[in-house]
């Protein structure tokens, strides 16, 4: 699948203009097929990134710089998540062996968490984060059991061999497709380390929910490659999601100066970075060689330039919005909106942005079980999105 359209393409549709402020947490708005109203429901977060919901109705939500809040959307009151094994974020790099540390700052972090598919009768809950000192930190899975608010019986189940001694692109987005967990790691700011096998930076990874590495494996019986790679050459991975009706795996990641990308994750694929690029260097000039295509590399399904900086991503499922099933909804933090895409044959072909520039730095994409939207953005809110009466 090749790329034939930007994001400034025709296709792409922004929102109308905002239609009225009903009170200071509240504003509506109308977007192509629905007015639809915004209402601020917690404060306070330190960069949500990530929202599931559990059995019960309440929501945990991870905040990189944070933690985890338990939040219940029946009173929007929100509670940390605690315990004698919890984790609580640092960057100083001394840990209180009582309350094991976590690396922050830069993209350092909490980044994801995601339930088991047999939640229901193991209870497990997988986390990722960064780990490790400032100057080696790499991206970790974790998985633990919730208990009265408190986090217990946690244990690490894999480490990614993507250590640097910076702290960005750590990726850190999951992902379950058959009882099967998938990983992305960034490729840690050493462009590079995307083409090599026997590393995981730069990778999106399939492991067993125990985290070791499946036998059936793309690059199990290659020489030096790591047998946890399932695809390759990716940049900094900060969506990956399941297409509920084809069963694809979905993932966006962060071009350099520009050239974010969309893709479907196809076993054992390269995905060309950085020997291809739809971006340009920070200090100016091309990636590589400047080209952006090359033999046995995947093309993007969709390209953003000027980017967008994309992160959390959910395919809409919901009663809410009935003629929004099936689309894409994904946060845009330079973009500051919360974009829509419309799906046909694993193409996109159309783009609409809501609440252009009016929604903050959106990194928190979440659907709730009775369909409503939720986005979490920089300025620390959590917003639920309803229709408008």
């Amino acid at each position: 699948m090749r790329t034939r359209s930007m994001s400034l393409a025709v296709f792409c549709l922004t929102a109308l203009t905002l239609l009225a402020t009903t009170a200071s947490a509240q504003q509506t708005y109308q977007s192509e097929l629905y007015r639809f109203q915004t209402e601020v429901v917690a404060t306070g977060l330190k960069q949500p990134s990530s929202m599931i919901f559990l059995p019960d109705g309440t929501a945990l939500i991870v905040e990189r710089q944070k933690g985890i809040d338990r939040f219940d959307p029946r009173t929007n009151k929100l509670t940390l998540v605690e315990g004698p094994d919890a984790v609580i974020g640092t960057d100083t790099g001394v840990h209180d062996a009582n309350r094991p540390a976590t690396l922050t700052g830069e993209d350092a972090g909490f980044h994801d968490l995601t339930l088991h598919p047999d939640y229901a009768k193991n209870g497990w809950i997988y986390l990722t984060y960064s780990d490790g000192p400032r100057e080696r930190s790499t991206t970790v899975v974790d998985r633990f059991h919730l208990r009265d608010n408190k986090l217990v019986d946690r244990q690490r189940i894999f480490t990614a061999d993507a250590y640097s001694e910076d702290r960005f692109h750590y990726g850190g987005r999951m992902a379950f497709i058959d009882g099967y967990l998938y990983l992305t790691v960034g490729d840690r700011h050493h462009q590079d380390r995307a083409q090599e096998l026997n590393t995981h930076a730069g990778k999106i990874l399939r492991l067993r929910d125990d985290g070791s590495a499946p036998p059936d494996n793309p690059f199990v019986n290659t020489k030096d490659a790591k047998p946890e790679i399932w695809s390759y050459g990716h940049r900094n991975e900060q969506g990956l999601v399941v297409n509920p009706t084809t069963g694809e795996l979905w993932e966006h990641e962060h071009g350099p100066l520009h050239g974010d990308e969309l893709n479907v994750i196809k076993r054992g694929a390269n995905y060309g970075w950085p020997i291809i690029s739809y971006g340009w260097q920070y200090a100016g000039g091309p990636i590589g060689k400047g080209i952006t295509t090359e033999k046995d590399m995947e093309q993007p399904i969709w390209v953003w330039t000027p980017g967008i900086a994309p992160s959390d991503m959910i395919f809409y499922t919901g009663a809410k919005f009935p003629q929004w099933r099936g689309n894409i909804f994904l946060g845009a933090m330079a973009g500051h909106a919360l974009i829509r895409l419309v799906i046909q044959d694993s193409r996109v072909v159309v783009e609409e942005r809501l609440m252009n520039r009016q929604s903050g730095r959106v990194r928190l994409v979440a659907q709730s079980p009775d369909g409503y939207l939720y986005i979490g953005n920089d300025d620390g809110q959590l917003l639920r999105l309803g229709s408008a009466k």
